[in-house]
């Protein structure tokens, strides 16, 4: 990453010994007495909260960065179960689950709020007319009235906080309401982005890249012009994981014969200059750069990557494997968790699930300590280990989905499972 801007080719020892500064800070996180510092600024959207390092964008989700507005905030794991209409509250503390609530039909994810004072169920109703989101308040744990909302598969929310973004999975459309009251404020259709469902935002706030399920395909979004850029196809593999990989030799072990990928899950790097998209069928993360709208690189991990998410230093990015290429997969799959270093792109630790599994989506804990994804075809959900990728598991209901750790550190929330900044 480049820390300091060149604009010629002679660099003076000067402006070399304050790059060196600004690296010595960053790692220790404070600058050195006297130091002159060269920072990199980003032009953001109007009504953006700026950006505080632009070699991390992930700085202000750091675990010493939870907000004090949050500290009145009841610890739990909310788990969205799909065929069983509610959702299990989980004390990570205990490791128990000590509440369960209904909601509406089809509870896909939980996501906080951009202004991180309401937690949203999105129950998208699949193939019924009675999609919903309800709210759960994150002090008392306990949910509100749901809100009718045409078929919210997931809820992002615009950098600016002006708008929340209703994923309409089924109706190739994306839904820009108030995020209050959820009237509709507009909508960009996508009707060649079959399955749209997971975002991420460029760092500036200037446009969003959606991912289509179902055509193997993403779709860039101008959040400025308030219209669709255009979509790219993803590269597949010549070969794909048959088993579970491991760090010393993940080897891929069979043809990949699928002509097109299932991205699911897509998130930033940390300077901003990189999108990484988890494909289910094509078992690794595709590298794409955003502005260009080209795809640069491919990380094999391991089978049928889903969830992406960040450390709470920024330095490595979690990928949760559901262990099967089929939307409908087994019980006890050949699920696993691959860590990569952001800076290098190389698999760092490949955790399998003991015994088998199928983890999904969900977040990290506030202090960066477990990583915890639902078991969505296990009926169960995993806290993992950072430090060494032991599990543990806890029953819940019926075919968990998009979890949410709460609270969580960072200034606003983007939407999905809490993808904060």
């Amino acid at each position: 990453m480049g820390l300091v801007t060149r604009k010629s080719v002679g660099v003076s020892v000067a402006l070399l010994a304050a790059a060196a500064a600004l690296v010595a800070a960053h790692v220790h996180g404070a600058a050195p007495a006297g130091a002159n510092v060269v920072a990199k600024t980003v032009a953001t959207v109007p009504g953006m909260p700026p950006v505080v390092d632009a070699n991390n964008l992930y700085s202000e989700t750091g675990a010493s960065h939870l907000s004090p507005a949050l500290r009145g905030d009841l610890e739990r794991i909310y788990v969205p179960n799909l065929r069983s209409n509610d959702v299990s509250v989980i004390d990570p503390a205990t490791l128990k689950v000590v509440d369960r609530f209904k909601v509406g039909r089809g509870p896909q994810h939980i996501v906080p709020a951009w202004d991180l004072r309401t937690l949203w169920v999105a129950n998208n109703a699949e193939r019924h007319a009675d999609g919903s989101l309800t709210p759960v308040d994150p002090r008392s744990g306990k949910p509100g009235p749901a809100v009718p909302v045409d078929d919210p598969y997931n809820l992002y929310f615009s950098p600016d906080g002006k708008s929340a973004i209703v994923v309409a999975e089924a109706l190739h459309r994306l839904d820009f309401r108030d995020p209050h009251s959820f009237a509709m404020q507009y909508a960009i259709d996508t009707p060649h982005c079959g399955g749209i469902n997971h975002a991420d935002f460029s760092m500036d706030g200037r446009y969003a890249i959606f991912t289509c399920e179902f055509d193997g395909s993403i779709a860039k979004i101008d959040l400025v012009g308030r219209k669709l850029l255009g979509y790219l196809k993803l590269n597949m593999p010549a070969t794909r994981f048959k088993s579970v990989p491991t760090l010393s030799g993940p080897g891929a072990s069979e043809i990949c014969s699928s002509k097109k990928g299932m991205p699911q899950d897509i998130r930033i790097s940390p300077d901003g200059k990189r999108f990484y998209i988890a494909d289910m069928e094509a078992d690794g993360v595709h590298v794409v750069d955003g502005d260009a709208f080209k795809e640069i690189g491919f990380i094999a991990t391991g089978v049928a990557a889903h969830g992406l998410y960040p450390s709470r230093d920024g330095k490595s990015l979690y990928v949760a494997n559901r262990g099967s290429h089929k939307i409908h997969g087994p019980r006890k799959g050949k699920g696993s968790v691959s860590v990569i270093d952001f800076a290098s792109g190389k698999i760092t630790a490949q955790w399998p699930i003991p015994g088998g599994g199928s983890p999904d989506m969900g977040n990290v804990s506030v202090d960066g300590k477990y990583l915890w994804l639902s078991g969505r075809y296990d009926d169960v959900v995993y806290r993992i280990a950072t430090g060494n990728g032991a599990v543990d598991k806890i029953k819940v209901g019926q075919e968990p989905h998009g979890l949410t750790v709460w609270p969580l550190p960072g200034r606003y929330s983007l939407g999905h499972t809490g993808n904060l900044r």
